[in-house]
């Protein structure tokens, strides 16, 4: 994933929500749970709230190790979301605002989320979310 913003940095409120996370998960990677989370929120129809979002953790990642395997999907995902928005889907400050608050509100949402209570659970909600995204963009 060519990332529009480099380093990826989380606020201390998101970074919480993912120690959170990883304890009732037993998943270790918190990579892999941003994706998930970057998942969750561009499946929602609604776009996020735009807020300024406190890059004040320590808690960081680049473009490339937030995508993974995965990223050249993540970015087409969110540029077609910023397009569907109304939003320049080439434009680097606008992407880079857009993963922020995607990010941000999906780590939100999994952490909420009360049927979220094992690694299975999550599985089945990040396996609807994939399908979601990918219904979207075809």
């Amino acid at each position: 994933m060519h990332s529009p913003v480099n380093p990826i940095r989380l606020s201390k409120a998101a970074a919480g929500q993912l120690m959170q996370l990883r304890q009732m998960t037993s998943i270790g990677n918190w990579t892999v749970l941003c994706r998930w989370a970057l998942c969750r929120s561009l499946a929602e129809p609604t776009n996020p709230a735009p807020v300024s979002i406190a890059a004040d953790s320590t808690l960081e990642m680049s473009g490339r190790v937030l995508g993974g395997p995965v990223g050249d999907i993540l970015l087409k995902a969110l540029r077609q979301r910023c397009h569907e928005s109304g939003l320049s889907p080439d434009h680097r400050e606008t992407l880079a605002t857009q993963l922020q608050l995607h990010l941000h509100r999906g780590i939100h949402y999994l952490a909420g989320d009360p049927n979220i209570q094992s690694t299975e659970s999550l599985m089945a909600l990040v396996s609807d979310n994939l399908k979601s995204v990918q219904a979207s963009m075809s």
